[in-house]
């Protein structure tokens, strides 16, 4: 596989950092249950150094949203902005700071969950926009390979797989 280096463009510092980095690819189960993890100790983090701080929270819970995108695998990529806002609940629940048993720390959980959706909606509109993009990245690398074999198989002289779309079979001759 050719790198943009191959072809004579130089690649910038900071993409050649960005490839070092892990690049894990969880299930849709894994990726919910990373987002949920990690927010939970976050949580528990931010409670004991910044007192239950929400903006602290809710400013950690928008990178969890993006790696979490960014790591679930393809065939999952509809789990991301589906797990993230569960992770965020999982996560507020120490720092909602209810008292009185199971009633009362539920309506701190609700209440703190009302109050901070803004955060909520921020993570999830990351998530949903990198698992977006990721999808439209993956069919268009799809379709160019199936236009590529198309190319390679006509100019070869073979019959061409022409692509079809989803789900049609093909036309007899009568109906042509």
């Amino acid at each position: 596989m050719s790198t943009p280096a191959d072809r004579g463009r130089p690649v910038a510092p900071v993409v050649l950092a960005l490839r070092r980095l892990p690049n894990p690819r969880l299930t849709g189960i894994g990726a919910g249950l990373f987002a949920a993890a990690v927010m939970f100790v976050l949580a528990c983090a931010d409670r004991l150094l910044f007192d239950g701080s929400s903006a602290v929270f809710g400013a950690l819970f928008l990178p969890v949203s993006a790696l979490t995108a960014l790591w679930v695998r393809p065939a999952d990529l509809v789990t991301a902005p589906i797990s993230v806002p569960i992770a965020f609940a999982v996560g507020i629940i120490p720092i909602s700071g209810g008292t009185g048993g199971f009633g009362g720390q539920t309506m701190a959980v609700v209440t703190a969950l009302a109050v901070h959706a803004g955060w909520l909606y921020g993570g999830t509109l990351i998530a949903g926009l990198i698992a977006s993009v990721r999808k439209v990245r993956l069919m268009r690398a799809r379709q160019r390979r199936m236009l590529l074999a198309a190319q390679t198989a006509r100019a070869a002289g073979q019959p061409s797989p022409a692509p079809r779309a989803a789900g049609r079979a093909p036309r007899r001759p009568s109906q042509r």
